[in-house]
């Protein structure tokens, strides 16, 4: 999953104004009823977010964004090129400072040949109707809803408009979604809805219509979905390689994740929230975890194709992300694998699985050395509680925050020299890099160091490591958010040495953030999978099981 490289590039963005960076390609004319409508400016520590209405949600939509002093202007354009998106973030790097705002669209003309060549321009629609704002000093709790709800507007204004699902990334072509960070989307909806972002009748229709899709036109396999889909069909993008056309049980388990935990929250007894747990159950007892399971095996298997089978072959074992895809297989009221898969497949080696060894004072009981990619911690605790969760070689809230601890002590000591990393700039994990993309993880002579910094891994760690994640946090965004702060939060990664910012975002980067930051706050997503009887049946299930 994500270890296979892609190359992505992307524009550094380097402005005191944050705008989202992009070619100026888009070829059309503009309707007549191109004057964006609905503009909202809300007041944030700082800054001043503009949400408006969206337009056509085109890969071609471009924008540009004004501000002023006065009402009646002047006005001043903040963006240096085309606008992509119907967001928009204003970080003015002060408080108490009021501004007026007004949007425009753009389309591009084109003009007669001149030997040969065409030449475009730009057009502008009427503008918006006029929006304020206030920036306003926060407290911490305020502060932290503010994070929560920028990383929450990726899921709820990006969202692909047909099925709603999670777009794989802001570079990506707009008709791909992925299925894990969907699942991680459906979660961080449900904090959106708890804290007020938008309201719970909302969230549950955007919900339901998710999931309506992926039982209705969403392809799947053996009850189980692709890691890529087009966000308008439902068919399957095939992602590494074309092997790669079928299920993915690791994303799956992800999404289901992610599917169960909203199960819980929308319990209420209504038409709206009856017919989405109605769906979700249905989904859930139609996935054959065992399928993936070949015959005599004890791993399960990450790919199956019908055109390929299992020719990818590529098995699943710890300690990594995948912990979650054992332990639904293993609690499937339908289609379960055995007890025993957990220490003979997920475990497979235990002297590999376990780790044993002490790192700048801290001792890591499982993984690789220095933990690997900080994104193992995350992705199956999203819902499922590792307060809970002990086997015989860790209990794993336990192992997950000496992980993080240690990612913190790694960036502290400078080990190959990387510029930037510190006490508050720290944790390596699955990202874009300069040259593409790649699992970043710690070690003295690993390849996987490279310098370069996601938020997502310490802001994600906030449950493991509250108050060194707080610091990390405020330092991003005060000292660094003209750099790298845009229309959803912080972009996707940073390498110093490289003077290189990501223009991107991706879903499974953004999606853990508000999850895991609500996970330190309340528990919430804790609380509403582990009240599920598929983790109490996880729970027995580990328990049933035995070291061999």
């Amino acid at each position: 999953m994500l270890f296979d490289s892609f190359l992505l590039h992307a524009n550094k963005c380097l402005l005191v104004i944050v705008a989202f960076c992009v070619p100026a390609i888009f070829v059309g004319s503009l309707s007549a009823n191109g004057q964006p409508t609905g503009l909202r400016a809300e007041g944030h520590d700082c800054r001043i977010d503009l949400v408006w209405d969206r337009a056509s949600d085109s890969d071609q939509d471009r924008f540009n964004v004004y501000r002023a002093d006065h009402a009646n202007g002047p006005w001043i354009k903040l963006n240096s090129r085309p606008h992509a998106i119907h967001v928009y973030s204003d970080f003015i790097g002060e408080n108490n400072r009021t501004y007026y705002y007004r949007v425009t669209q753009l389309a591009a003309e084109t003009r007669a040949k001149s030997r040969g060549v065409a030449k475009d321009r730009s057009i502008e629609s009427a503008a918006s109707e006029v929006a304020i704002a206030k920036s306003r000093e926060m407290n911490d709790e305020e502060f932290l809803d503010s994070m929560q709800k920028a990383c929450f507007r990726y899921f709820w204004e990006f969202g692909h408009p047909i099925s709603g699902l999670a777009r794989e990334g802001f570079t990506h072509p707009r008709s791909t979604t992925t299925t894990g960070g969907t699942g991680f989307g459906m979660i961080t909806i449900m904090v959106g809805a708890d804290r007020g972002f938008v309201t719970r009748e909302r969230a549950a229709k955007r919900l339901l219509k998710m999931v309506t899709f992926l039982e209705e036109k969403a392809e799947r396999y053996h009850g189980l979905w692709p890691h890529h889909l087009r966000g308008d069909t439902g068919e399957t993008i095939p992602f590494a390689g074309r092997e790669d056309n079928g299920g993915d049980i690791v994303e799956s388990a992800f999404l289901f994740e992610g599917m169960l935990t909203i199960r819980e929250y929308f319990d209420r007894e209504s038409p709206l929230e009856n017919e989405l747990r109605k769906r979700i159950t249905r989904l859930w007892e139609q996935a054959e975890w065992s399928w993936y399971l070949q015959p005599g095996d004890k791993m399960l298997t990450w790919h199956w194709s019908k055109e390929y089978g299992f020719i990818k072959n590529h098995k699943v074992s710890g300690f990594n992300e995948c912990m979650i895809a054992y332990l639904l297989a293993m609690a499937s009221p339908t289609y379960p694998i055995p007890a025993d898969c957990y220490y003979l497949g997920w475990v497979g080696n235990a002297k590999r699985y376990v780790n044993g060894n002490t790192y700048y004072g801290i001792m890591q009981p499982v993984g690789k050395p220095y933990g690997g990619p900080l994104f193992f911690t995350h992705y199956s605790y999203i819902g499922l509680d590792p307060h809970q969760l002990t086997d015989a070689f860790t209990n794993y809230y336990e192992n997950n925050r000496a992980i993080s601890l240690i990612h913190q002590r790694y960036a502290m000591t400078h080990p190959n020299q990387r510029r930037g990393y510190s006490k508050l700039v720290w944790g390596l994990t699955a990202s874009q890099n300069p040259r593409g993309y790649k699992a970043h993880a710690p070690g003295f002579k690993s390849d996987r160091d490279d310098g370069t910094i996601a938020p997502t891994a310490a802001i994600s760690a906030f449950p493991y490591t509250p108050d060194e994640s707080m610091a990390t946090l405020k330092y991003y965004y005060y000292e660094m958010a003209p750099q790298i702060w845009g229309p959803f939060g912080f972009h996707d990664a940073f390498n110093r040495g490289d003077d290189w910012v990501s223009s991107n975002y991706l879903a499974i980067d953004q999606g853990p953030m508000a999850p895991m930051i609500e996970n330190h706050r309340t528990g919430l997503p804790w609380k509403m999978f582990m009240k599920s009887d598929v983790a109490k049946t996880i729970l027995e299930k580990i328990e049933e099981a035995h070291l061999p």
